[in-house]
């Protein structure tokens, strides 16, 4: 089954906010949006990250405790000697687990590199779809999406250059958004490096590496900044829901063309 797609066209504005020329997008940026193929690729990525873990197999198995038998009316369990106090048992207070973790259990996701190939398209066209973005919960005033800038913008080192220039795309209000959604994490991840929660802000697709905007760029609350080469689902859609709101640079998206433009098969 083929279905024709309609290229869309993207104004490019430069660092002041003036629109500088229209382009045409590659043909992915009109790829339905396949909100099952990105959550099966977000969860098969973010599962390669996760370690596995398992319990030490002697857990509550260090004791001597053994059963005092039957007719002393008693439960069955086993029982430190002398004492009379119950262990071991899954169901007693430091007693073994029933079922405890192992390291054996699969806990990757798999998925096909077609799969995966056409979830990061998907998610990119996501990227256009301006309810899609509003309803992730973005704040922004632009009427069509995505938003692009020209290749001076990777150049600036200061993150108060880079807030002035979302200040005039009317995109600070996003960034509000994030730095006040911080808080503080419920359970323990408290106690294991993850301590605050922040809502995701923008993500800038970039077209080289330059570490210097990168720096300035993670001063500012909630935005990521990534190149279009390494771009993924993780980038796109975090927690797997689509609709990011992600600004590009021009060069990026001829740098998208080449990983990505091919004939689409629906």
């Amino acid at each position: 089954m083929y279905i024709e797609l309609q290229s869309k066209k993207a104004q490019v504005f430069d660092i002041k906010g003036n629109k500088v020329e229209e382009i045409e997008l590659p043909l992915f940026f009109s790829y339905p949006v396949r909100k099952d193929l990105i959550r099966r690729a977000f969860l098969s990525e973010f599962t390669k990250s996760l370690q596995p873990k398992g319990r030490d197999p002697m857990a509550g198995k260090r004791t001597t405790a053994e059963s005092f038998g039957i007719n002393l009316g008693l439960a069955r369990v086993p029982r430190v000697k002398g004492g009379g106090e119950a262990a071991l048992a899954p169901n007693t207070v430091g007693g073994r687990i029933t079922f405890p973790p192992t390291v054996e259990k699969r806990i990757k996701e798999e998925i096909n590199e077609k799969e995966k190939r056409l979830a990061i398209i998907s998610a990119l066209s996501a990227t256009t779809d301006v309810n899609l973005v509003r309803k992730r919960g973005h704040l922004f005033s632009l009427e069509s999406l995505p938003i692009i800038l020209s290749d001076d913008f990777v150049k600036i080192t200061k993150s108060k250059d880079i807030l002035a220039v979302l200040d005039v795309l009317k995109l600070v209000d996003d960034i509000e958004r994030a730095k006040e959604s911080k808080k503080v994490r419920a359970g323990k991840g408290k106690m294991r490096g993850r301590r605050y929660k922040q809502s995701k802000s923008l993500l800038i697709v970039t077209h080289e590496l330059n570490p210097a905007f990168i720096k300035a760029a993670d001063n500012l609350a909630g935005i990521d900044v990534i190149t279009a080469q390494d771009l993924s689902v993780m980038h796109l859609a975090p927690g797997g829901h689509p609709g990011r709101l992600t600004i590009y640079t021009k060069s990026s998206i001829d740098v998208l063309r080449k990983r990505f433009e091919t004939r689409l098969t629906l």
